[in-house]
């Protein structure tokens, strides 16, 4: 469905009770502003520049917007540009418009026309009109605007595909739906109603300068209709707002600090920091000061606020700069590929001390110490160390105590002449000596220094350093030094990035500035991996460069691994507008010290009902909230609907806010409705950050915000951590203690109390529990009590959730279930108030259960480095669409809204994703990173949950879930752990639903276990519970399994087995061919029997299940059964006098035989009937006649019989599904068809039916089923579409794989070197290099060429004279080798500079070379280079390469890959 045309429609949101007009949550946010487009309309310079040449695509977008609203509004405007920018390919509907009434815009002719020209360009204006419309624009230039808009027609707005409906204009409103329940029908907005200034807050107004100075002791009022600026810093006790009067900071480009205890702003009074037309420029901070204990409260808002009270108007409007981006370029620890490095020795480094480096990436290849001054072998040694290294490397020599003494003449004369040393032959006793130097190079690539030792045990230090330079162009310091101090001797090494790091960033960042503050998210399993970082100077950055002050710890993945986009989020955390708290050194008074080493009671903004207007755009608000209930950085305190429903114009937002190092929460949404939050991070909070808090909160949306460091708190049961669970008890009741895991431990970055909000391109990127979960109210809490009916949130259908990203999470990215108790603690009930409870997602339409659900739509969720899920989800029906889950302990859950009878039938279903087990993003340790083990690879990584937990793609818990078109990738087991593409839930004592399927699924040839159901021991406990043993799902189209139309089930399940099932040992598991559903039973008095179940033809295997619900007033057992077939059931003790048999996803006509043991005296009532779940009401009652026969029972399926065969002791009947069923619904149509069973047995003694009852039909053995032919072809349509998961869907990408070969590799009989573009391979089957090149804007391979390096005279003039001349602009170049020697006619080869490597290339004789270039004016971040010597290991370059970026300048019409 395209929600993004919504947007600007004034319709219905998907799944929502009630209407409301979009466009208000975007008005100012994605088309220029009212103000700007008149400016942009009635430029006179911008119409002499397009005389010039042509305006820039943006403003040509944003004109081309407007000019289709003022004609048609915004709806047909929105349908056609949606989300796009210059950087995306724009395809719109098949809409066509007739262009002259175009001409009716206010628009200049000459800029007019431009539009034209692209509405044209992109294909939406009507042919027959467009040459009439030129000239008629012809005309304009000349004649009066009244004579030509008597020549344009109507409008005539065609949309294909949509015969026989009558259009309605675009933007026309929508017929009002009912609102939701619980809120009041919509006033009309009364003339004068709340609108917010737009103009600048200076001009124009009669302002009093205000220089109040600083006294702490004085409250100060503005009142009256005072209208005052404040012209420079002041300190007040506190400030009153008030009656008309208006405050307002002066801009003149010197900084202000406003120090208070608190502001408050009511009754007409104002605070102006800028306005939305004129952004303040300058410097101004409002610091809130105070302890917790100092002074009253203020009724209503407590200590250290800034509050907006009825009538009170706060508008602070900063520069917007780049709230936040994406790194385009992985940021390595230290700055380097392979970290930097750093060793220092004191005593215990005799001798002399190397270290040998590659000058191409910075790693430390080799290392080793010579005690050349004891022993005398050493020189030998230290000279066949010197020769096994390859020429052009780094060699950092250094002295540890003394090296001279056994260092012969051989050794030092070497030294001389491979490092161009000129102090080794002199080298004395004890004598300080440290060099840099590039083995085979001329005697200016060597940096050397020596000290006199000084018997005083003091010499200084020998410093040796010089700088090197990547291929990507990073500059970085080998250093060695050598030395004595205080009589210790120091040597040592190190090598660091030299001229600062720079950050390559997917946007224009030129908005922020050296001084400013940034925070790197962390892409890995800890959320303290984030880290901080100053900006620099960096005149030689790009617009998507900035260069930061420090070194980084962590690995920052900076582009597309494995197809799921893992880029780091980097936000800036400075804004010219702080609001802070100031604080004390440490925690003190009733601050929960215990759990908290620092000051917890900062500053808190309050919104109240009735404000008058409240705007917030580039603000910083640093050290705010308190561990106080209500006290948040920003609060919106049941202020109802503020937007246009409220009255509200503009409607109110935020917009471009930086809340960091806080202590309660970022932005609480409390009682409110439609407030919009957007561009605004949350880093390093306590407590749910974006918070929702009592249940009935609407039509809120939250759009690229980035929350980061999400902690525990104190304040609610949901926000503490373990310690603080047990230790908080001030509201349980008696003597309760809670259960952590359950009743606490759910803290989240985005906590939606409701599900009638929306989230578009939001990142949670790190919280100590959950990313975004969707928790549900079964009635509102606190001040809200009563606003909707019992259930009402759990039934009303999701808002948007679009392209929303989330990682580095410890319970969850996203969660979707679990609710709060809605009660007081109580005896029946100890657990507090608001503890976290069950509860179940069940959209209906309107949140009515009486009407057809309304599948939640989970569009675009990156999941990666969540240590337990990726994403979870109970309910029903659920879609999860274009997906991707990475590295996830498990990647996706998906749980069914409940079990048999409670639930109806919902589904859950996951298609057009992509699933990777281990991926390329290997992690690094430290930062709370709790588990270092091997992958699958061999190579070390950080691992999710523990070493031995079992990894699993997709995890099914119940049922039915469905996934169609997904590709799984590196799911491999390791000598440690289980990891499968496909798992169960382990432990499960859950029902399994048959209807579980998949289909055209993609398994990569990484994928070393598909299928796992899991074996005993660590983890999976005996694996005997119910779930565990009847595990299975149904392969529709043999994509998994290779055999269509089969279903997987555990190999010990008799139930499901017969001879033609195929064993898969692996697996645990089995193939099977036939037809299958569930057998529901239900059990009375008594409720506690463990049932053994068994097929006919598996007689002795019967199937134990101990069922679940234990407690209640009945017993469930929910097994997968064969269908026509005949089953046995017994009990391990009495048999229950009430059992109830339940066909579950029977189709008519499917049936059974049962047999069923009970006491040979037994007397039978048995009834069918038709229960009708929703109202609890029974119908269509027929009582089953005693047959005379088991066969008659049995084949007389026309009437209702049963027979009791009282020399056996079992009971017979035949149970079929007689009602059409209806898609994944349990029942049908007509309700659930049971038959109940009644017995009164006399006796209680043990007693025991002993043989099989059906053995003359079942003692012939017979493949029932046949399992179908293997398929052979490959399946072209399977999997996901997209070859990546990114957070920028429009951009395509190609996947490029590169290997390449030395003459070791061909040794150890590898032969493969290729150039893999998507799934199509070019092998290199001779030596030499070979390119393969392709259009940078399609992805189409323009070129191949080959060039042996051996045979060939000139290969190195050839293969420039290729580049130079062949290789066309915008390509992108990829280069492989295979056995490579020494190149014939060129040492180095320069002409790779132009393909974007930092310096010329110089091959290692019988090394590897691999290359992914670009040749163009731009140089993108994705440029890569291997170049390894001989004896390192096989080159495998693999990358996503993006297409058609707007850095490329490609044509406006390139066409797609």
């Amino acid at each position: 469905m395209d929600y993004e045309g919504l947007f600007h429609s004034k319709t219905i949101l998907p799944g929502t009770t009630g209407s409301y007009k979009l466009s208000s949550l975007f008005r100012n946010n994605f088309f220029v502003s009212h103000e700007e487009r008149r400016r942009l309309v009635t430029n006179p310079n911008l119409t002499q520049k397009l005389k010039r040449e042509q305006i820039s695509c943006d403003v040509l977008l944003k004109l081309s917007r407007y000019v289709l609203m003022d004609a048609f509004g915004p709806g047909l405007a929105w349908n056609i540009f949606r989300f796009c920018d210059c950087d995306e390919e724009i395809n719109p509907p098949k809409i066509h418009i007739d262009p002259l009434q175009l001409l009716q815009s206010k628009l200049k002719p000459l800029l007019l026309s431009q539009v034209l020209k692209r509405l044209r360009d992109v294909g939406v204006l009507a042919e027959a009109q467009q040459s009439k419309a030129f000239s008629l624009l012809k005309k304009q230039m000349v004649l009066p605007k009244e004579t030509t808009r008597k020549m344009v027609q109507k409008p005539d707005i065609k949309e294909s595909g949509r015969p026989g409906k009558p259009s309605r204009r675009a933007g026309a409103a929508s017929p009002r739906l009912a609102e939701p329940a619980g809120r009041p029908e919509e006033a009309a907005r009364p003339v004068g109603a709340r609108r917010a200034p737009g103009g600048c807050p200076e001009p124009g107004r009669l302002l009093t300068p205000w220089q109040p100075g600083h006294d702490g002791g004085l409250p100060a009022l503005i009142g009256s209709g005072e209208a005052r600026r404040l012209e420079g810093s002041a300190t007040l006790h506190s400030l009153r707002i008030q009656d008309g009067g208006t405050l307002v900071f002066a801009d003149r480009q010197q900084p202000i600090t406003l120090r208070a205890r608190y502001i408050l702003i009511q009754d007409g009074g104002a605070l102006h920091i800028g306005s939305r037309r004129c952004p303040y420029r300058s410097r101004a901070t409002i610091s809130l000061y105070g302890k917790a204990a100092e002074g009253p409260d203020v009724p209503g808002y407590g200590r250290k606020f800034v509050g907006v009270g009825p009538g009170g108007t706060l508008e602070l409007h900063g520069r917007k700069p780049r709230s936040w981006t994406l790194l385009d370029k992985t940021l390595y620890p230290g700055g380097l590929r392979f970290g930097s490095y750093q060793s220092q020795k004191q005593w215990s480094s005799r001798g002399l001390n190397l270290r040998v480096v590659d000058g191409d990436t910075g790693q430390v290849v080799a290392a080793d110490r010579f005690d050349t001054h004891l022993r005398a072998d050493e020189s030998r040694r230290l000279r066949d160390f010197l020769a096994s290294q390859a020429p052009g490397k780094v060699v950092a020599a250094a002295v540890g105590d003394s090296a001279a003494k056994r260092l012969t003449l051989e050794t030092r004369l070497l030294l001389k002449e491979v490092l161009h040393s000129q102090h080794i032959l002199h080298l004395g006793y004890r004598q300080p000596w440290a060099l840099v130097g590039v083995l085979g190079g001329d005697q200016f690539s060597t940096s050397e220094d020596r000290k006199q030792y000084q018997r005083n045990g003091t010499t200084g230090l020998a410093v040796a350093e010089r700088d090197f330079q990547t291929y990507d162009g990073t500059h970085f310091t080998v250093t060695a030094f050598s030395g004595w101090i205080k009589g210790v001797p120091h040597n040592g090494f190190k090598v660091e990035v030299s001229k600062g790091i720079i950050l390559n960033l997917v946007d224009d960042v030129t908005s922020w500035l050296p001084g400013d503050r940034i925070v790197i998210a962390s892409t890995d399993y800890s959320m303290h991996q984030a880290e901080e970082f100053n900006l620099l100077p960096c005149p030689e950055c790009k617009s998507n460069q900035v260069k930061i002050d420090g070194s980084p710890l962590y690995l920052h993945i900076g582009e597309v691994v494995d197809g799921i986009d893992m880029r780091a989020e980097v936000g800036l955390l400075t804004r010219n507008i702080l609001i802070k708290g100031e604080m004390e050194d440490s925690c003190y008074g009733q601050n929960h010290c215990q759990f908290f080493s620092f000051d917890t009671f900062g500053g808190h903004i309050k919104i109240q009902r009735n404000f008058s207007s409240v705007h917030m755009e580039g603000v910083e608000l640093k050290n705010m909230g308190q561990q106080i209930l209500g006290s948040y950085p920003v609060h919106f305190h049941l202020t109802g609907d503020v937007d246009e429903r409220g009255g509200y114009d503009p409607p109110t937002y935020l917009d471009n806010l930086a809340i960091h190092h806080s202590f309660s929460r970022c932005i609480a949404i409390h009682g409110t409705h439609g407030l919009l939050v957007k561009d605004t991070i949350g880093y390093d909070t306590l407590g749910h950050c974006f918070f929702l808090e009592d249940g009935m909160e609407q039509r809120n949306t939250f759009y690229h915000n980035l929350g980061l460091l999400t902690k525990s708190g104190t304040i609610l049961p949901s926000d503490r951590n373990e310690a603080m669970c047990l230790a908080i008890r001030n509201n349980v009741y008696g003597n309760y203690i809670p259960l952590p895991s359950t009743d606490c431990m759910a803290v989240s970055t985005f906590w939606i109390a409701n599900p009638n909000n929306n989230l578009i391109d939001n990142a949670a990127a790190g919280a100590q529990d959950v990313g975004i979960w969707y928790i549900f109210h079964r009635v509102p809490t606190g001040q809200s009590e009563g606003q909707y009916p019992e259930g009402q949130a759990e039934f009303t259908p999701l808002g948007i959730f679009y392209n929303n990203r989330v990682h580095s999470n410890f319970k969850a990215g996203l969660f979707i279930g679990k609710g709060v108790k809605t009660t007081k603690a109580s005896a029946e009930d100890p657990r507090e108030y608001l503890t976290v409870d069950n509860a179940r997602f069940r959209p209906h339409q309107d949140a009515d259960p009486e009407k057809p659900r309304i599948p939640a739509l989970i569009d675009g969720l990156i999941a990666f480095k969540n240590n337990d899920h990726g994403a979870w989800a109970r309910g029903g029906d659920i879609i999860f669409r274009n997906s991707g889950f990475s590295d996830n302990g498990i990647g996706l859950t998906l749980a069914s809204d409940g079990t048999f009878p409670t639930d109806e039938g919902s589904s859950l279903e996951v298609t057009q994703s992509i699933f990777i087990g281990e991926s390329n993003n290997i992690g690094s340790q430290g930062g709370q990173n709790s588990y270092w083990g091997k992958g699958a690879n061999g190579e070390y990584r950080t691992l999710p949950r523990n070493k031995t937990f079992p990894i699993r793609g997709f995890q099914i818990y119940d049922g039915p879930v469905r996934m169609a078109k997904c590709t799984f990738k590196k799911f491999t087991t390791t000598a440690d752990r289980y990891s499968s593409a496909i798992g169960f839930f382990m432990k499960n004592s859950w029902q399994i639903s048959p209807q579980n399927n998949v289909s055209q699924i993609r398994m990569e040839r990484s994928v070393g276990l598909k299928v796992f159901f899991g074996r005993p021991g660590q983890w999976f406990g005996d694996n005997d519970n119910d779930g565990d043993k009847v595990s299975v799902f149904h392969d529709l189209d043999g994509s998994v399994t290779g055999y269509p139309d089969t279903f997987i089930g555990r190999a010990d399940n008799s139930l499901l087995r017969h001879p033609g099932c195929l064993t898969v040992p692996r697996w645990n598991g089995m193939i099977c061919a036939g037809k299958y559903a569930q057998l529901y039973i239900q059990a009375r008095r008594p409720e506690n029997l463990t049932l053994l179940i068994a097929r006919a033809a598996y007689y002795s295997h019967p199937l134990r299940l101990q069922g679940v619900n234990r407690g209640v007033p009945y017993q469930q057992y929910q097994p997968v059964v064969m269908l026509e077939q005949a089953y046995t059931i017994h009990w391990d003790g009495g048999a229950p006098e009430d059992i109830i048999l339940y066909p579950i996803n029977f189709n008519r006509g499917d049936w059974l035989h049962i047999a069923l043991c009970y006491p040979k005296e037994s007397v039978f009532t048995v009834v069918a009937d038709i229960y009708q779940r929703q109202t609890g009401r029974v119908h269509s009652v027929k009582h089953f006649l005693a047959a005379p026969s088991r066969h008659s029972a049995l084949n007389r399926t026309g009437e209702r019989l049963f027979y009791f065969d009282s020399a056996s002791g079992y009971l017979f009947v035949h149970l079929q599904a007689r009602e059409a069923r209806k898609g994944h619904s349990y029942c049908s149509q007509q309700g659930c068809e049971r038959i109940k069973i009644m017995a009164h047995m006399y006796s209680r003694d043990s007693w025991s039916c002993a043989f099989n009852p059906f053995l003359e039909d079942y003692n012939r053995p017979a493949t029932l089923h046949s399992i179908p032919q293997r398929l052979t072809a490959p399946c072209s349509q399977c999997g996901a579409p997209q070859v990546a998961i990114t957070s920028k869907p429009s951009i395509k990408y190609v996947r490029i794989q590169i290997q390449s070969l030395s003459r070791a590799d061909m040794q150890n009989h590898l032969k493969s070197a290729f150039i893999k573009i998507n799934d199509t391979f070019f092998l290199l089957s001779s030596r030499g290099l070979f390119f393969v090149v392709l259009d940078a804007c399609s992805g189409a391979v323009v070129s191949r060429r080959h060039f042996d390096t051996v045979g060939a005279i000139d290969a190195a003039s050839a293969m420039t004279d290729y580049v130079q001349t062949s290789v066309k602009e915008r390509s992108v170049v990829l280069v492989c080798s295979r056995d490579m020697t020494e190149m014939t006619g060129c040492s180095e080869m320069s002409v790779f500079t132009r393909l974007g490597s930092a310096k010329p290339i110089v091959f290692h004789k019988k090394g590897s070379f691999a290359m992914l270039g670009y040749k163009g004016q731009a140089k993108p971040s994705w440029i890569k280079i291997l170049n390894r010597a001989a004896d390192q290991k096989t080159i495998s370059l693999q990358h996503y390469v993006p297409l058609k970026l707007n850095e490329y300048g490609c044509p406006a019409k390139a066409e797609d890959f």
